[in-house]
């Protein structure tokens, strides 16, 4: 039987694989159905899928294989793009392994009529316990489609007592056919092996590109906090700083005071209340950063606190996922888990700390930026209107000249 050309007898099916066994079986019709989208599958549903199509010579033998991708939506519906032509491509397959009628006609990413449609293919798995042309025998053994089988026509064939030369040459012929048939399965096995081992270095390569992404996006806010920590410290000492010339102040007047009072009787009195007033001034100065003290504690605590079990901020968190707001004037925010509750609690005022600025300043540029034009009111209230160049960095917009046009700018 010649299975290097179809046949008109042949039968087709579309085997469905998980892993190395069939997982579904259907006639190519119903598959036909499927491809239309009058019917779906939901276990199916988002994912990839690795088929086969099978032709059938008319004793079941298989003749021809194509084994292709295929994906199923969200509603386990077939792609409705996806038009790869299995049916031509298992006509013109390259010779592959003998499956019990002669070597099949075969179609794989490694061996392919037409590179292509190389993405849209997958190549089997040879080898021993997880051969997938062994677990496709079996299954068109077993018949489960229940194709009708054609049995051949018995032929007359004469029996010699003794080998005659054309026996000898076929036998020869047969021993060539055989050697020449394992050398293609050697050299399919081997396109197959080489076809994986670069499947595996490109997802390798794909997870060392996501994980010095990660990396990357994690030193960019280890920056960012630095940034915030360094602004933040800057902000304490220049407090601290007013804090002790207020204190310097009131040190230096109750000494002026007690040089100009002297021993007068209300000058004391004054001198006792100014000494009461700065010691009153002087606690609430430690109540206050013993107030500061206690509200950055528990800020930390706040953002180091466990998420609650099963919740999705605890998802987020396991999941490592990062998530990326944008706001004018500062752009893509990548969001650590860390500051999800800070950014939705307040989202202008993270923006506006990621601005070095305050809230009110960045909301009056974001106005300025979404509607630029002049905010000059005359006696009457009413607004001058007039369209002005828009500033695009929130640190250089200053309220009251950049928000006027030439004639209300002075």
């Amino acid at each position: 039987m010649d299975n290097a050309s179809p046949t008109a007898g042949e039968q087709s099916a579309v085997f469905f694989m998980d892993g190395a066994q069939v997982a579904r079986q259907m006639r190519l019709s119903e598959f036909g159905a499927f491809l239309d989208g009058y019917v779906g599958l939901s276990d199916l549903a988002e994912t990839d899928v690795r088929a086969v199509l099978v032709n059938l010579n008319p004793d079941l033998t298989v003749a021809a294989l194509v084994f292709f991708i295929i994906w199923f939506d969200e509603e386990g519906r077939a792609d409705s793009h996806w038009n790869v032509p299995i049916e031509a491509l298992a006509k013109q397959g390259a010779k592959g392994p003998n499956l019990g009628g002669g070597p099949i006609r075969l179609v794989c990413r490694s061996q392919t009529p037409d590179s292509s449609l190389t993405e849209f293919l997958w190549d089997p798995d040879m080898t021993p316990g997880s051969n997938h042309f062994q677990s496709v025998r079996k299954a068109v053994a077993a018949n489960a489609l229940r194709f009708r089988k054609v049995e051949p026509e018995d032929e007359n064939i004469p029996v010699l007592t003794s080998a005659s030369p054309s026996e000898t040459a076929s036998e020869g012929n047969k021993e060539r056919v055989r050697m020449a048939q394992m050398i293609r399965e050697h050299r399919l096995r081997i396109k197959t092996l080489q076809s994986v081992q670069q499947d595996s270095l490109a997802d390798l390569r794909r997870e060392h590109r996501l994980e010095m992404q990660t990396l990357r996006s994690e030193m960019a806010d280890l920056e960012q906090k630095y940034e915030r920590m360094r602004l933040t410290n800057e902000q304490l000492k220049r407090r601290l700083s007013e804090r002790n010339e207020q204190y310097l102040a009131m040190q230096e007047s109750m000494r002026d005071g007690e040089a100009r009072l002297g021993s007068d009787t209300k000058s004391v009195a004054e001198l006792v209340l100014l000494r009461e007033q700065m010691e009153r001034k002087q606690r609430e100065l430690e109540l206050r950063d013993e107030k500061i003290v206690a509200l950055e504690q528990e800020n930390h605590e706040l953002k180091h606190r466990e998420p609650p079990e099963g919740s999705l901020l605890q998802h987020l968190r396991d999941q490592a996922v990062f998530l990326v707001a944008y706001h004018h004037g500062v752009g893509h925010i990548t969001l650590p888990f860390e500051d999800i509750e800070d950014y939705f609690r307040n989202p202008l005022g993270y923006a506006a700390e990621r601005c070095s600025m305050n809230e009110p300043a960045y909301k009056e540029w974001l106005e300025h930026y979404e509607n630029p034009v002049c905010n000059y009111k005359d006696e009457t209230g009413e607004v001058c209107g007039e369209p002005i160049m828009r500033i695009t960095q929130p640190a250089e917009f200053q309220a009251g000249v950049d928000d006027r046009c030439g004639d209300h700018k002075a």
